[in-house]
């Protein structure tokens, strides 16, 4: 389709779609029902990060409705009939029908219509839709450990951003609250592991620079500039995206103003000592932020050769060793520093079953 020639972002578009369409048609022929209205889960718009380029796939009116599980199973099939035969075929010059171009491609794709609307609009029940996306039950208090640690920060971030526009139960909202941030302890902890992390490669780039490797010494600092991104995300404790979004996301926060020279500088670099000086000056910033929240005790944050080599490096595990100081809980003191799913894994497939991240964790001692 061609795009209206104004763009309107998807979460606007989704509320104006709810208020204006859907709601009037639920008061009519659902009278004093118990609903949750959001525009939540996948998709650009949910993270606030969709532009004009993302209205060619599975992008436009789209809502998401959560019913009481009963009520859900009982009027699904009724509640997609009746929008498609009632709602308008357009919001806002956006088509409210989605249709999918080749047999073959499920994705679907904004159309106009002159019959029933192939409507986005979802129906389900907020436990049925938590489990399937995180593997947790929504009557639970609280997660467990082992839930945070199966909880890729991307479904996450899906699941707490994106907008709800009504919440009559209370239960979508209540869910989002406790989901917004990681307990203490488990924050902690992941930091702990993150830092490890840069630890374990951060010798690597005068390593693979001093055999005359520089392609491999660039790629080792591309990991590094990114673990550093992902360790300033949960340090000013915001969930990190897949790596679609991740400069975005980093561009958000507070450090990046001041990170983000060095960490161009490191990934632009044709030299090796022009990248390990940004590398460093990187490393030295995030260790700074690090002090400065209180977390942890104080750790030098200067550059240091590596042993007897000479490369500068952060010995990055002097923090995570401040860090896992504090972590008083004995499950997480008696786990590896391994952190989380998406700490150690980054297979987009992986990530999305849960039933296979979930068996990988109980193989864990």
């Amino acid at each position: 389709m061609t795009a209206p020639a104004e763009f309107l972002p998807g979460l606007e578009l989704s509320r104006v779609f709810y208020e204006d369409a859907v709601r009037p048609i639920l008061d009519s022929e659902y009278p004093g029902l118990r609903y949750a209205a959001a525009r939540v889960g996948s998709g650009s718009e949910v993270l606030g990060f969709d532009t004009a380029r993302s209205a060619d796939h599975e992008w436009g009116p789209r809502l998401d409705l959560f019913l009481a599980p009963d009520e859900a199973d009982a009027h699904r099939g009724d509640l997609h009939r009746i929008l498609s035969d009632r709602l308008p075929k357009q919001v806002r010059g956006w088509p409210t029908h989605f249709s999918h171009g080749d047999p073959a491609d499920p994705v679907g794709h904004m159309a106009p219509t002159d019959g029933p609307v192939n409507h986005r609009v979802s129906v389900t029940d907020v436990g049925g839709w938590l489990n399937a996306r995180l593997g947790i039950d929504a009557g639970n208090a609280e997660p467990a450990i082992h839930d945070w640690l199966a909880m890729p920060q991307q479904k996450l971030a899906e699941v707490t951003n994106g907008a709800v526009f009504h919440d009559g139960p209370g239960t979508l909202t209540s869910v989002r609250r406790q989901l917004a941030w990681y307990p203490d302890q488990v924050w902690r902890y992941l930091l702990a592991c993150q830092w490890q992390r840069v630890s374990q490669e951060e010798a690597f780039v005068g390593r693979c620079a001093e055999v005359g490797d520089d392609i491999g010494s660039s790629v080792v600092a591309g990991r590094l500039v990114r673990d550093l991104m992902r360790l300033c995300l949960l340090l000013e404790r915001r969930y990190a995206p897949y790596s679609k979004w991740l400069g975005r996301a980093f561009g958000r926060l507070q450090a990046a103003g001041e990170l983000t020279p060095s960490l161009q500088g490191a990934l632009t670099a044709t030299k090796y000592p022009a990248r390990e000086r940004h590398l460093c000056d990187a490393y030295e910033g995030v260790a700074e932020l690090q002090n400065a929240t209180g977390l942890a005790r104080p750790v030098d944050p200067t550059r240091r050769p590596y042993h007897s080599r000479p490369f500068q490096v952060l010995h990055a595990e002097r923090f995570a060793e401040a860090l896992l100081e504090t972590v008083t809980d004995p499950e997480l003191r008696a786990l590896p520093l391994t952190g989380s799913v998406d700490q150690w894994a980054d297979s987009t497939d992986f990530l999305a079953e849960q039933r296979l991240v979930r068996g990988v964790l109980d193989a864990l001692p």
